[in-house]
């Protein structure tokens, strides 16, 4: 598992107190739990996978509990959601600007930092505003070039 510092984690999990409160939403176990899943991994994980590690610690969480709560992470700006072409959307605590590469491959999503942020093309702002800019670059990761290689 592509791990987080641990005092980082601690951080997010203390916006997540913050946002909470400002939200008027109790802290619940289960809210911590599932947002701990994310925040404490670089993996960028998918709902089923976050719900099977949750269950472990918390063997009467549902589906809905934890589509719920990512859902409202998201809405509170505590994740972001990563939506590959093919497959689940994923999830990302990670709120430094940042984009992602996305290995065709495995699937796996790795954070990509851009020197220069990527520059808008004239006349964009006749199509609408730009509330937000995200690069998704495709590939193969590293990975799965070595064990196509040694095929």
């Amino acid at each position: 598992m592509n791990s987080i510092d641990p005092i980082e984690v601690e951080a997010r999990l203390e916006r997540l107190t913050e946002a909470c409160r400002a939200a008027g939403l109790r802290m619940t176990h289960q809210r911590m739990e599932i947002f701990r899943e994310v925040a404490q991994t670089g993996e960028h994980p998918d709902a089923d996978t976050i719900f099977k590690r949750v269950r472990e610690r918390l063997p009467m969480v549902s589906h809905d509990t934890v589509y719920r709560t990512l859902a409202s992470l998201e809405e509170m700006g505590l994740v972001s959601r990563v939506d590959p072409i093919c497959g689940r959307a994923r999830y990302d605590a990670n709120r430094d600007e940042h984009h992602h590469f996305i290995c065709r491959e495995c699937g796996s999503i790795s954070d990509l930092y851009l020197n220069d942020e990527p520059v808008l093309p004239a006349g964009i702002e006749n199509l609408g505003e730009v509330v937000s800019l995200h690069v998704q670059v495709r590939g193969v990761c590293l990975n799965c070039k070595k064990t196509n290689q040694g095929a």
